[in-house]
């Protein structure tokens, strides 16, 4: 019998060391003056220094993994964008205060420490980093050998923010009256995956079909890493707009996160001819023959953020929006009535 050791019980401490040494080039290139030591301290060290300039600072925080979506990249042995859906899955959260989200940690758990797998995810989780400007300043990769397969991983992680108290998104200024204006998703995001794998054989050989409608496989469309929208509120703030309501349109689409905006005595009126439907969620409604109702409850049918401004501020908004690269449509309005969502 070989000699016991941590090893051969499943846990290679020398594959960690080689992952966290492929990592460092990724993580370096996330890093803001904030940022005090380097990777590998027990903690990561943030300064507030620049706060100091607030009246009020309001610390915020999200957190959230990418759920189920991890299938298609076990299936598609494609690992480096997951990290990117992680990223914006948490920081889209923060910015529908207002915040700038100031740094982030994810953790990373898996049956087996592959060294080359552990760098692509965290490769992606560094690019989201980049695309929201916050810091990537620790993390975590723990092997769980008898917990989980070999093969897979699982992935989660949180970000916090800043914002200064009076700059606060709550919502509450909302009026009868203000303009909707949705901004593109790019694709199904983050959610409502268990449902995707049941309407698409979740299969390599499926997910490499090409569609003439996606322009695409549907593996590269169902893996299109979630939008970040941070560099779009930035650019609506340098533009002197001051939004009264933004929702992130995540699980529960439609129905479960634009009410989360609303102040009492106000609902959301949105028409659904106001934009194309993206061709992914007709193929997905057609293909499983899905309730139009429920798909609004399910996913954020083509919207990524649906944002509440005074209808003289929506022109303004929309200039802004399209200079920070994304696109954005203006969707309905807000009426007076019980607080929820209305679609017509």
């Amino acid at each position: 019998m070989s000699e016991l050791n941590y090893k051969n019980a499943g846990v290679d401490i020398e594959a960690g060391y080689k992952s966290v040494d492929m990592i460092k080039g990724f993580v370096k290139e996330t890093m803001r003056p904030e940022v005090l030591g380097g990777l590998g301290g027990f903690s990561g060290a943030f300064s507030l220094a620049n706060i100091k300039n607030m009246k009020d600072p309001v610390l915020l925080s999200g957190t959230d993994g990418v759920g189920t979506k991890i299938k298609l990249a076990f299936l598609l042995d494609k690992h480096d964008t997951i990290g990117i859906d992680c990223v914006a899955m948490c920081v889209n959260d923060v910015i529908c205060a207002g915040g700038e989200p100031l740094f982030f940690l994810d953790y990373i758990a898996c049956g087996k420490n592959y060294p080359e797998k552990i760098a692509q995810i965290v490769k992606g989780v560094a690019e989201g980093c980049k695309q929201s400007e916050c810091a990537l300043i620790g993390g975590e990769t723990a092997e769980h050998p008898g917990l989980m397969p070999e093969d897979e991983y699982d992935l989660a992680g949180f970000a916090v923010g800043v914002v200064d108290k009076e700059d606060m998104i709550d919502g509450s200024t909302i009026k009868p009256g203000d303009t909707l204006i949705g901004v593109a998703s790019s694709g199904v995001h983050s959610n409502g995956f268990s449902l995707v794998r049941k309407v698409f054989e979740m299969t390599k050989e499926s997910l490499e079909t090409y569609y003439d409608e996606l322009g695409c496989t549907l593996g590269e469309a169902l893996l299109a890493p979630t939008r970040i929208y941070v560099k779009m509120l930035k650019e609506i703030k340098k533009a002197g707009v001051t939004l009264k309501g933004c929702s992130h349109i995540t699980g529960g689409g439609f129905y479960e996160n634009i009410p989360r905006m609303l102040p009492d005595g106000t609902r959301a009126v949105i028409k659904k001819d106001s934009y194309e439907l993206p061709a992914l969620f007709k193929l997905m409604q057609k293909k499983g023959n899905l309730d139009e109702d429920m798909m609004y409850n399910t996913y954020n049918m083509g919207l990524g953020m649906v944002i509440a401004v005074a209808p003289e501020d929506a022109e303004k908004t929309m200039n802004a929006i399209k200079a920070s690269g994304e696109e954005c449509y203006i969707v309905g309005s807000v009426e007076a009535g019980e607080k929820g969502v209305t679609l017509c």
